[in-house]
């Protein structure tokens, strides 16, 4: 079996998956999905650990905020939380100087959410700490250029289920 290409095999003590030149080997009750779901909670305690003055749902919101959603609602249904849980992660973010909220000048019920040059410097720190945990990580891996290419590709496939999600519900987001 080449070590090069993508095998599988099955015997009575589990499956075994060639990753390129990394053997992996499941027992018979594992899926082949669970080592990357528990590598992804892996991955995702670490960089709550390094998101620095924010939390991650924090970052989240705010990483869309500085990309130009502006409307509280259409950034709830993008981050699969509730308005009530935004509005009040909102409401924190203003109070800290993060974020400014100010009045959609063609829906009175509707604010306009912009990042503070503060909330950006905020933004910009996590986003290099948790870059400065992460490239070990992917580095030490046989091929980085590959992770960030998957990750590129995982992170389309989010966006395209989250808007045929949000269509279904007849909202948009972007």
């Amino acid at each position: 079996m080449s070590r090069a290409t993508y095998a599988l095999t099955r015997d009575d003590a589990g499956r075994t998956d060639w990753f390129g030149s990394l053997m992996v080997r499941y027992p018979t009750e594992m899926s082949r999905h669970d080592i990357p779901v528990r590598t992804l909670a892996r991955l995702a305690r670490i960089l709550e650990h390094s998101c620095g003055d924010l939390t991650i749902p924090q970052y989240r919101l705010m990483a869309m905020i500085g990309e130009g959603s502006e409307r509280a609602t259409l950034l709830a249904g993008r981050l699969a939380l509730t308005k009530p849980s935004v509005s009040g992660m909102i409401d924190a973010l203003v109070d800290r100087g993060f974020v400014t909220r100010t009045p959609e000048p063609t829906d009175r019920r509707a604010a306009r959410l912009a990042l503070t040059p503060s909330g950006t410097r905020a933004l910009r720190a996590s986003e290099r700490s948790m870059a400065e945990r992460l490239d070990p990580i992917i580095d030490g891996c046989d091929d980085p250029a590959a992770i960030t290419t998957a990750l590129t590709q995982i992170e389309a496939s989010l966006n395209r289920v989250v808007d045929a999600r949000l269509a279904a519900k007849g909202a948009t987001g972007r």
